[in-house]
């Protein structure tokens, strides 16, 4: 599939630090335990338990869980493909299509590029369990704009 769609050379400990997306009890990350896991040249991967800090009423993965870790996924990985110094990412649109209940375990988001254009982009979000089965299919849009001063 070619080079990297990354601005430049990130790493899991480049993200973490350099981009401050940590999981350090000061965000959603942090209450929901998702973590990001792997980095490829063309997605993001990240992960999420499913407990009782992630259950809807009836014991079983909420729907809004799942969007909090496809938005989480996709807006890290849109940040990693423009110019941080100039720009940030932020979701405007996700939508999700919520496919198989699960109860525990934990599920798993690769965030993957549809298009990439200079103020928007869209990616393409499969959530998963942990046998690689469809728990739902997230699609996110993100727009660049103007990193704020």
């Amino acid at each position: 599939m070619g080079k990297s769609i990354w601005y430049k050379g990130y790493s899991i400990e480049t993200i973490e630090n350099e981009l401050e997306v940590k999981n350090q009890g000061r965000n959603i990350l942090a209450a929901l335990g998702i973590h990001i896991t792997e980095l490829t040249d063309h997605s993001l991967i990240g992960t999420m338990p499913v407990d009782e800090r992630t259950h809807q009423i009836f014991g079983i993965l909420h729907g809004g869980a799942t969007c909090v870790l496809a938005e989480t996924i996709g807006s890290v990985a849109a940040l990693l493909c423009v110019d941080v110094s100039k720009y940030t990412a932020v979701g405007s649109m996700i939508t999700a299509n919520h496919l198989r209940p699960i109860r525990t375990g934990h599920v798993i988001a690769e965030a993957k590029p549809v298009h990439l254009g200079r103020t928007k982009h869209v990616w393409d979000v499969p959530v998963t369990n942990a046998d690689g089965k469809l728990v739902a299919k997230c699609e996110l849009t993100c727009a660049i704009i103007d990193k704020p001063h």
